[in-house]
């Protein structure tokens, strides 16, 4: 039961941060159900929460991302896979990215967590080179350009998918169309 509420705060937190990055904590445990006294019973502050989210974040996100990678041979099938895998990890991929890409984000190779994100992203830039060398993607089109579209057509599925505007049977289809033809696919 207590690690249910802690991972419910944890889920709560990665939703509202990721809409508002300086939400009060009131806000998370509303959106958690919780009141502020049980959420400060499981964090002590903003900083272990953000911790904990981030570290939530990474877990899955990572295991996701490498199930997609692992899943076929073939780039293309791995890229579409991944999108899928970023699109399911919801809030939790694109909060991920907003906290690793902030400008007070300090990237270190020393840092496990930054060595972890830094392996992903290197297989994920392979993957593209692969797609550029066959022709499929232009190579005047840089891997950051893909990953920062791959990250907005994540965050543009998931406002789709939480205003209701499209079906959730088609939000998969049309985010891997987007995509794909966003990057000359």
């Amino acid at each position: 039961m207590m690690q249910d509420t802690q991972q419910q705060i944890v889920e709560a937190a990665i939703l509202v941060f990721n809409e508002d990055y300086s939400a009060p904590l009131e806000k998370v445990a509303e959106k958690a159900s919780v009141t502020r006294r049980t959420l400060h019973r499981y964090f002590k502050g903003r900083d272990e929460l953000l911790t904990c989210c981030e570290q939530e974040m990474r877990r899955s996100c990572n295991l996701a991302m490498t199930e997609a990678l692992n899943s076929s041979d073939n780039p293309l099938t791995q890229l579409e896979r991944m999108l899928y895998a970023g699109v399911e990890c919801g809030a939790k991929y694109s909060f991920f990215s907003k906290l690793h890409t902030r400008p007070e984000h300090h990237h270190s190779t020393h840092n496990a967590d930054c060595a972890e994100y830094d392996t992903m992203y290197n297989r994920y830039r392979a993957v593209i080179a692969k797609l550029q060398e066959q022709g499929a993607i232009s190579p005047h089109i840089t891997a950051e350009w893909v990953m920062m579209l791959f990250s907005g057509v994540v965050a543009a599925t998931i406002n789709a998918d939480s205003f209701g505007a499209v079906a959730k049977n088609s939000l998969k289809q049309f985010a891997w169309f987007s995509f794909s033809k966003g990057i000359g696919l």
